[in-house]
C-alpha cells in the first residue's frame, strides 16, 4: 500500500494530466453531433501519435529498475499504436464508402 502512495506522490503531475485529459475529451466528444462523430474520431485517433512519442520520452527518463513505469510506458505505446492504426483503418473504410463501384 505504501508503494502505491509513493508512486502517486512521485507521479502526481502525470496523474493530474491524465485526469484533465479525460475531462476535456469527454467534454469535446460530448458536444460533437452524431454525423461528424466518425470523421472526427478517425482524425483524433491518428493524432494519438503524440501519445506514442510522449510515452517513449517518459520511458527514456524512467530508471531501469522502475518496472511499474516501464510497464505503463510500454502499455501506452501499444495502446497508442493500436489507436493510430484503428484511426487509419476507420478513415480508409469511410473513404471506401464514397468510391463509385
Amino acid at each position: 500500500m505504501e508503494a502505491i502512495f509513493q508512486f502517486i506522490i512521485e507521479n502526481k503531475e502525470m496523474i493530474y494530466f491524465i485526469v484533465l485529459s479525460v475531462f476535456v475529451g469527454v467534454e469535446v466528444i460530448g458536444g460533437v453531433p452524431t454525423v461528424l462523430h466518425t470523421p472526427l474520431m478517425s482524425g483524433a485517433n491518428a493524432i494519438h501519435g503524440v501519445v506514442i512519442i510522449g510515452a517513449i520520452i517518459v520511458m527514456l527518463d524512467t530508471e531501469p529498475d522502475n518496472i511499474a513505469g516501464l510497464v505503463l510506458g510500454f502499455l501506452a505505446v501499444i495502446l497508442g499504436t493500436l489507436n493510430v492504426v484503428g484511426g487509419f483503418v476507420v478513415t480508409d473504410r469511410m473513404l471506401d464508402m464514397f468510391k463509385k463501384k
